[in-house]
């Protein structure tokens, strides 16, 4: 058997944490439950990160560090309508259906009893979110493609309907809620957002 090198092997104790979490929750998953995941001993996980802790913000800052670049365009050459599409798009479908749908669904349901994983949450992910949300609205007031008077919070408006719609997916569409299909979700935010955005009323 081929040997296993420390970052192959943090890999493989991330997926196993992510796939815990996902299914048992934060409080309920324990560290011996992430080793018998991965085959290895409880040891060899601490030898790598100190706590469950940890693991959750080396996998929060893993999954955000990926998802972001991969929504957020080079805006030098893009214009501000498009950029937003394709960065609700891609957060959206990953939110909804991908490898971080749990997150939303753990902070806001255990969030109480952990409060530094929430707030390591917000500083991590959520800040980073909004903060690209908000240059590319920035962006296009620049251009001259969008009127906003407070990007900020209209940022937020932008954010709240992707939450809104992993948390269906992963919460109500479980219990027999009617499907939300992303894809369509994703262009019906996209297109209703880009209408109050978009200056004179003109899309792009």
């Amino acid at each position: 058997m081929a040997r296993v090198t420390p970052p192959d092997r943090d890999g493989r104790i991330l997926d196993a944490a992510r796939e815990a979490f996902a299914t048992r929750g934060f409080a309920a998953t324990t560290m011996d439950d992430i080793a018998q995941r991965v085959g290895i001993s409880r040891s060899a996980i601490y030898s790598r990160f100190e706590t469950k802790e940890a693991l959750f913000r080396a996998l929060v800052e893993g999954l955000i560090g990926h998802v972001l670049p991969e929504a957020m365009p080079d805006l030098a050459g893009t214009s501000a309508p498009d950029a937003l599409r394709r960065f609700i798009h891609v957060v959206m479908v990953r939110l909804g259906s991908g490898n971080i749908a749990f997150l939303p669904r753990l902070i806001i349901g255990e969030g109480q009893a952990f409060p530094d994983l929430v707030k390591f949450y917000h500083d991590h992910a959520i800040t980073r979110v909004l903060g690209a949300i908000e240059a590319i609205i920035r962006h296009g007031v620049a251009r001259g493609e969008f009127t906003c008077a407070n990007p900020a919070l209209a940022a937020r408006s932008v954010a709240g309907g992707m939450i809104f719609s992993a948390l269906w997916r992963i919460v109500f569409e479980p219990v027999g809620a009617e499907p939300l299909y992303i894809e369509a979700m994703a262009v019906s935010h996209a297109e209703v957002l880009l209408q109050g955005l978009t200056a004179r009323g003109e899309l792009a």
